[in-house]
């Protein structure tokens, strides 16, 4: 039986004994699956799974795999044990049936074996056919090619030959007077000239053309003999051709002559020799002319001219384009010419003024001038404009200005140090206005406003160092961002400096503030001299001065110009916010001056503290001089003029609620203090009384001392519930004031304030 192939009984496991067996009861880790890969290394798989895994329990698993697979071997056996039996028995002369079987099958091996021999001879022979015709076709091509390579030198050398026949050397294409009789043949000598030099020019485009097509040849045949041996009549042909071209393009260039320019540059497009037109027409046409106007050496200056101002040189420079050299550049850039490729206003023109200038007038460049280097330099950007103008479309433009000459000659200003160097006169001049130890309020007989409307001379320099931010005469729009950020530098340094006199004058220490004196010891008409200066700064920074920024940037995107005027606008906020704190220190300044009145008010226990006075009747004095400060300054000559409505009403307001505040903690001090004095006195009264046996009779005087001060008190406080009245301030209105009338008002008048 097949379970006589079992040598160990299967283990038992708990399920096998207790329950129905689980169809995948084994462990995650274990993948039977892996097994059966031809790559399966079983000591790499048992070292990997015995870092996690205790070697007994992966013992267990695997006879428990091993068992199964016994299993399932068994009734793979016992299913088809029966076919498995009958299978000898139907196996019945098997060895005569193969033998039957070899012999065809040879036969039809040997017949494939020569068939595949007779293909692979054909195949072989087709190969060695087909590498002959193709070594064939290949030396034929270069053959071809090598015969057309000697044929276009030969063509080259030919025509080279037949320009000595035209007058293509003679000197601005002047000839001999008897071969010009010879030529003329009742023909004009202009006309024949102009000829000649046509059909040179148009012989030359020929010779180039061919010419092209010899490099092409020689680039496809490098390193062969035969190329070899022409590389000599090559490079002979190549000078003539570059001589005999050069000197056409010369002449037609000395004469004007469109068409044999025209050809000429399309000579010189053929053979890829671009900058040598654009070398020969610099240095023949634009160097002298340009040599002239900005000599290298110092004696050849041309009179009229000033040290180094290049306005007008370049007026000189740009008449010079005009007249004589717009014909090529119009012929260059002509619709459908095909010589856009030349750069002249470039490589020509502008390389041309750019040796002069480095070798002529390098102190032009100099920002250490700062006056005359913003002059040259502008010059310099309206010369650049002016040559852009001969760009027939934006995108010439663009070419015109990613020139290596265009971007040298940008980077010869030094906008950079410019800058610095305004920067520092700029930022210095107001710097040195702030922390100058001289008297920062003017007197009062100089305080005659200037065309600003300013007083302070701070507030002058600041006004004068924002205009020079973008003053015609300092400003550079390449740098405008930068002088836009010094405009707003100085906003902040000048605010910085307010703010921070303001908090010296709060903190009261002289010591500790260095540099902020005059607000420590400014007098509170003082102070409105600022209040009247920040007015003014900004209503001419967010009005004049934006307008006038928003129109020198115009040219900047939409965003960018919103941004600029969003941060001007926040800049003269920055000062604006400062006008408060100013009301604030002059409100206190007053404050303070009105408590030391109120300080007198302490005399009133004195009055009446054992003394038989009788009850008051009229106010004190001190009362007056309470609010004296604040109306001597509100009715004071700066106060009506510098000082706006709505803040005169903010000052009164506030100095009158704190005046009164004050007011109220003195008063009510006061009278406690004088409740528990008597409340002391009445009980050492009435112990004296006790130990002397006297009686206690109630004193014939119904008034006591803390009445007669609170009704001392009482009168005061109405005659200054009258004295703000008088001020445009109505007492009922202020909290302290009702506090302070509860605290020293007779019972019968306690709910009813009136004066």
């Amino acid at each position: 039986m097949a379970t006589d192939l079992l040598h160990s009984p299967l283990p038992k496991s708990a399920t096998d004994l207790f329950g129905d067996p689980v169809e995948d009861s084994r462990p995650l880790w274990l993948n039977p699956s892996k097994f059966s890969d031809p790559e399966f290394d079983p000591e790499s798989y048992i070292s990997d799974l015995r870092t996690f895994v205790p070697f007994d329990t992966l013992r267990l698993e695997l006879q428990t795999h091993l068992g199964s697979l016994k299993h399932e071997l068994v009734e793979l056996i016992n299913r088809d044990y029966a076919d498995f039996v009958s299978l000898s028995t139907k196996l019945v002369d098997v060895d005569s049936a193969v033998v039957r079987m070899r012999a065809p099958l040879l036969e039809i091996k040997e017949k494939i074996l020569a068939f595949r021999g007779s293909v692979d001879s054909s195949l072989a022979v087709m190969q060695s056919r087909l590498k002959q015709r193709s070594q064939a076709s290949g030396a034929r091509e270069l053959l071809e090619l090598l015969l057309d390579t000697f044929h276009v030198v030969s063509k080259i050398e030919k025509l080279i030959k037949e320009l000595p026949s035209v007058p293509s050397d003679w000197p601005n294409g002047s000839i001999k007077s008897s071969e010009r009789d010879q030529l003329s043949n009742g023909i004009s000598h202009a006309d024949n000239g102009t000829n000649m030099r046509e059909t040179q020019s148009m012989l030359l485009e020929r010779i180039a053309s061919e010419m092209n097509r010899l490099k092409f040849y020689v680039a496809h045949s490098k390193d062969m003999p035969f190329i070899d041996n022409l590389v000599k009549r090559i490079q002979t042909a190549t000078l003539s051709l570059e001589t005999s071209l050069r000197h056409c393009f010369i002449d037609g260039l000395e004469h004007r002559d469109a068409n044999a320019i025209y050809n000429c540059l399309r000579a010189y497009a053929a053979i890829d020799h671009i900058a040598s037109a654009e070398e020969i027409f610099g240095s023949t046409i634009v160097a002298p002319f340009i040599l002239k106007v900005i000599p290298i050496d110092s004696s050849e200056a041309v009179s009229g001219l000033s040290g180094d101002d290049l306005k007008p040189d370049y007026e000189r420079i740009k008449r010079f384009v005009e007249d004589d050299c717009k014909f090529l550049l119009e012929i260059s850039s002509a619709e459908n010419s095909g010589l856009h490729m030349f750069r002249f206003l470039a490589n020509s023109v502008l390389k041309e003024v750019l040796s002069a200038l480095q070798k002529g007038k390098p102190g032009a460049f100099s920002p250490g001038r700062p006056k005359e280097f913003l002059k040259n330099y502008k010059s310099s950007l309206d010369f650049l404009e002016y040559l852009e103008g001969y760009c027939p479309s934006i995108s010439a433009v663009s070419k015109f200005r990613e020139e290596e000459v265009y971007v040298n000659f940008i980077k010869l200003w030094n906008t950079g140090v410019y800058y610095s160097l305004r920067f520092q006169e700029i930022a210095g001049a107001l710097d040195s206005s702030l922390t100058a130890g001289t008297a920062v309020f003017p007197s009062q007989s100089s305080t005659q406003d200037n065309s600003q409307g300013l007083i302070l001379k701070q507030s002058i320099s600041l006004m004068d160092c924002l205009r020079s931010c973008w003053s015609e005469d300092i400003l550079l729009l390449s740098c405008s961002d930068k002088f836009l950020r010094l405009f707003l530098q100085l906003l902040s340094r000048y605010s910085n400096w307010l703010s921070g006199g303001l908090s010296a004058r709060k903190a009261g220490n002289s010591t500790a503030s260095s540099g902020y004196e005059w607000a420590i010891s400014a007098a509170p008409e003082d102070l409105l001299y600022i209040i009247h200066d920040i007015t003014c700064i900004v209503e001419e920074v967010c009005g004049g001065y934006l307008e006038n920024i928003t129109e020198l940037l115009k040219t900047c995107p939409p965003d960018v110009l919103d941004l600029v005027r969003k941060s001007i606008l926040q800049g003269g906020n920055s000062l604006k916010v400062l006008q408060p704190a100013t009301v604030s220190s002059i409100m206190e300044t007053l404050v303070e001056k009105s408590v030391e009145d109120l300080r007198q008010l302490k005399g009133i226990t004195a009055t009446y503290r054992m003394t038989n006075k009788p009850l008051p009747v009229r106010h004190s004095p001190y009362v007056h001089g309470i609010l004296r400060p604040l109306k001597v300054f509100l009715e004071g000559e700066r106060a009506k003029k510098y000082l706006k409505s709505d803040m005169r009403g903010d000052l009164l307001k506030g100095a009158s609620f704190e005046i009164t505040r004050r007011y109220y903690e003195l008063a009510s001090d006061l009278v406690d203090m004088a409740r528990r004095t008597e409340s002391s006195l009445q009980k050492i009264r009435l112990g004296a009384q006790r130990r002397g046996g006297a009686s206690s009779e109630v004193s014939d005087s119904n008034v006591s001392e803390i009445d007669k001060i609170c009704m001392q008190l009482f009168l005061d406080i109405q005659e200054f519930g009258r004295n703000l009245g008088s001020l445009g301030v109505d007492a009922r209105d202020i909290p302290a004031y009702q506090s302070l009338w509860q605290c020293v008002a007779p019972p019968d008048k306690q709910n009813t304030i009136s004066f």
